[in-house]
């Protein structure tokens, strides 16, 4: 219950641009909380501070080791090729993880690709179904041209599995709005190594609970 008015009162009236939590070098404003109500969109800034709290929290003990890019990661790549993107691992050997989270946004709809390196596998996962093969195809040339320049080594593609998720594989929304929370969500149990077994019932659920987890930086 406690939690439960935590909640309201960050959905509650106030200064939009009061600022809500802050860290990892990003800030979430009550404006951006505000996403997360029923039936909104998330945007940007929720995607990104709560892909690094799941990063956060992998750096446990018995955790895959998890690396999330921003959401202006694969846009940046879209327009400016490898080049335009090269800085962005500065400091970070992606090929010691095992799992790289690329939320990826599509105009109107939020999805995920999943770059599991332990498995050499490229998964496009959407919560409405559609496909993203050629999204997983700029990905794995992306991940072919940071190997050549941080480790000398080329990639055999051969040895790599692409696909996109089909809609009975994996949860899917049954509304216009929850593509966020289901991004968001299949980012949590994958790098946790769990099932996805919730629906889309879970979501209004999730959101609040989502609320919580940003502003007190803690995943439940």
């Amino acid at each position: 219950q406690a939690m439960e008015k935590e909640v309201i009162a960050a959905f509650g009236t106030g200064d939009p641009a009061e600022v809500m939590s802050s860290a990892f070098k990003l800030k979430v404003t009550r404006e951006d909380i505000q996403t997360l109500r029923n039936f909104r969109w998330l945007n940007d800034e929720i995607i990104n501070f709560y892909m690094s709290l799941l990063v956060e929290r992998n750096k446990k003990e018995g955790y895959p080791a998890v690396y999330a890019f921003s959401t202006f990661f694969y846009p940046k790549l879209v327009s400016g090729g490898y080049k335009a993107v090269r800085r962005w691992t500065r400091g970070v050997d992606l090929f010691k993880q095992d799992i790289i989270l690329v939320p990826i946004h599509l105009q109107a709809h939020w999805a995920l690709v999943v770059i599991d390196v332990r498995k050499k596998t490229i998964k496009y996962f959407d919560s409405m179904g559609q496909t993203g093969d050629k999204i997983c195809g700029a990905l794995f040339q992306y991940l072919q041209q940071e190997s050549r320049e941080k480790r000398n080594l080329e990639l055999t593609f051969s040895e790599w599995t692409l696909r996109s998720m089909g809609p009975r594989e994996i949860p899917q929304q049954r509304n216009g709005s929850d593509c966020g929370v289901f991004t968001c969500k299949y980012a949590d149990y994958i790098s946790r190594d769990k099932p996805l077994t919730f629906t889309q019932n879970h979501m209004p659920y999730f959101r609040r609970r989502m609320v919580w987890e940003i502003i007190h930086q803690q995943l439940l």
